[in-house]
């Protein structure tokens, strides 16, 4: 039975190398996993002026979408130390109304990935704090840090680094596992 997974990729930029490593996984997790990425670059700040019956459509979509899969991947580069904005707006928007959070109960996952030599250590970190508070179980280990990410990637995008694929594949693996141990839906 193929597992439904939600994708959110932190990094909104075109060419961005967190998902140039979501699409990869994307590959190696199938078919025990199905990634799907959810796009978070067309979500309205939240603001709960606008939380009504009728909230802005791309934050009814998000919340869908996110409802529906049975774990979330985030794969997310690191901004100032921390996550991308965009990245906590959507866990803001994900997790409204009040009471009603799509994020509850889902098991997840975090890789952080940076040009630089931490692998965006910080972010992996700190996503993680809101991540208990929307009661995510999250995968503890293995973590998974990519540093020097664009050493790891072709002109085009493509991961070139067979060990940095094994890696992505005991980790898809251990998620997978992970998902199936917390007995969700």
């Amino acid at each position: 039975m193929t597992i439904h997974v939600a994708v959110v990729v932190g990094s909104l930029r075109k060419g961005a190398f967190s998902r140039s490593i979501a699409l990869a996984m994307k590959e190696i997790a199938a078919p025990r996993l199905e990634l799907t990425i959810v796009e978070i670059g067309g979500l309205p700040l939240y603001n709960p002026d606008l939380e009504s019956e009728t909230p802005p459509e791309a934050w009814s979509r998000f919340r869908s979408e996110i409802a529906k899969s049975s774990a979330v991947l985030f794969v997310t580069p690191e901004y100032n130390r921390s996550i991308p904005g965009g990245l906590k707006n959507a866990l803001d928007v994900g997790s409204r109304p009040y009471g009603k959070s799509a994020w509850s109960g889902k098991p997840a996952a975090i890789v952080s990935v940076s040009p630089g030599m931490l692998g965006a250590f910080g972010a992996n970190h700190h996503l993680r704090q809101p991540l208990v508070f929307l009661d995510m179980p999250v995968l503890q280990q293995p973590e998974a840090y990519i540093s020097k990410v664009g050493d790891l990637l072709d002109a085009e995008g493509k991961l070139t680094s067979d060990g940095t694929r094994d890696f992505l594949k005991t980790f898809i693996d251990k998620f997978a596992d992970w998902i199936e141990a917390t007995g969700t839906r």
